[in-house]
């Protein structure tokens, strides 16, 4: 997999080391470098690019800025995705909500390049896997296994969570924290709930609450208006009470 990049920076030192560690990568390709953000969104209107090597603090337009810009085509699944470079490292938490797939503090070495460019390729590669094609048979066609896992962005990482290991899953505006079996932290996400709740099989998974959605497995006691998950009491919201209802007439 070959991505194409662009360098975005004011520093003209900067873009250039940035620029040349891009040439000496293989499975990258450098399609243009900009010294200011305004340029890099003109630029990105005239091709097509994979991933961007953002600077942050810019003129007129910081990175952070042309970050929430390029937002919606993300969420969409069709703009550049970003890598951060900075020489401060108090943007980490802005560079996590506009969803960065990583964050390079200056001075950095090609190695901490090269580490920052495999996990873009990672992340390519695996949202650009192609589905199997099952095979044309006579016989008739078994269903495909179920999905036992998803993966969620943690940090600037993709983590796999196996549905099994999931206890219940707490939104939090922006984000959701899924609590895992045999796990005392929970794992942070950037997403939102519904966003989840479409991914979970829904034979395992219950929206009980607009802020819970719980595993089915793991219900150790309920009543008809709250949930007993090992010590955590979830309490299940008007909204959700007719579905519950039916799920909770199995048990009586």
């Amino acid at each position: 997999m070959n991505l194409t990049c662009i360098a975005v920076d004011d520093e003209p030192l900067a873009l250039g080391l940035v620029s040349v560690f891009i040439e000496k990568t293989p499975f990258l390709t450098l399609v243009g470098k900009y010294s200011s953000a305004v340029e890099a969104l003109q630029g990105l209107h005239d091709q097509k690019v994979d991933l961007i090597f953002l600077d942050i603090q810019m003129p007129d337009l910081t990175g952070i800025e042309l970050a929430r810009v390029l937002g919606q085509a993300q969420q969409n699944g069709a703009g550049p995705r970003i890598i951060f470079t900075t020489a401060f490292n108090n943007f980490a938490i802005e560079g996590y909500k506009v969803d960065a797939l990583d964050y390079l503090l200056k001075p950095f070495n090609y190695e901490e390049f090269l580490r920052a460019a495999n996990k873009a390729k990672a992340y390519f590669e695996l949202i650009n896997r192609p589905a199997p094609t099952p095979a044309v048979t006579a016989a008739p066609v078994a269903a495909e296994p179920e999905e036992d896992s998803l993966f969620l962005k943690v940090e600037y990482q993709l983590v796999r969570v196996a549905f099994k290991d999931i206890l219940y899953i707490e939104g939090l505006k922006d984000y959701v924290k899924v609590h895992l079996q045999g796990s005392n932290k929970p794992i942070l996400s950037l997403t939102s709930l519904k966003a989840l709740e479409d991914k979970l099989p829904p034979r395992k998974f219950m929206r009980v609450h607009r802020s819970f959605i719980v595993s089915l497995d793991k219900i150790s006691s309920l009543t008809r208006n709250s949930i007993q998950i090992g010590t955590m009491t979830i309490p299940v919201s008007d909204q959700y009470k007719d579905a519950f209802s039916v799920f909770l007439s199995k048990w009586t």
